[in-house]
């Protein structure tokens, strides 16, 4: 049920993200969800791919510092409240979220969100024993 996301350290600076796009586009590499925080100067870019493998050689081969982290997809209901009772069920088991952000599909009538938590296994686990679906990395993946 663990979905696994690549981050990159980039320069804030113009063409950075064109760069890591271009160099993973010619590699073959679709990116299925992405979330870039940043400061003034550099970002994080975090990614869900296809081939996650491939994308961390070919951005190392770019010179990117990238790293490998486990996330889940949780399927949260696409209405008033939906994501509410998600953090009710993680906070009632003393769960942090780390950080989330929205997927670019939906599941069903659901709406996709990856979440990291600080733990991962913990917060399967509470939201598979409270009826929430974690979608599989094949489901996230594929195209």
């Amino acid at each position: 049920m663990k979905v696994e996301q690549i981050s990159i350290f980039i320069e804030n600076k113009s063409g950075r993200l064109a760069e890591v796009c271009g160099i993973l586009g010619e590699a073959g590499v679709n990116i299925r969800a992405l979330s870039l925080a940043d400061t003034s100067d550099f970002g994080i870019l975090r990614l869900i791919v296809k081939d996650s493998e491939k994308a961390l050689k070919v951005l190392r081969e770019h010179h990117f510092t990238v790293s490998k982290t486990d996330v889940i997809g949780v399927e949260v209901p696409d209405s008033p409240g939906g994501l509410s009772t998600i953090l009710q069920i993680l906070d009632q088991n003393n769960i942090n979220v780390e950080y989330m952000y929205a997927f670019v599909e939906r599941s069903g009538d659901n709406a996709v969100i990856i979440f990291r938590f600080d733990q991962v296994d913990d917060a399967i686990k509470a939201l598979t024993k409270n009826g929430i679906t974690i979608l599989k990395s094949e489901k996230i993946t594929s195209i």
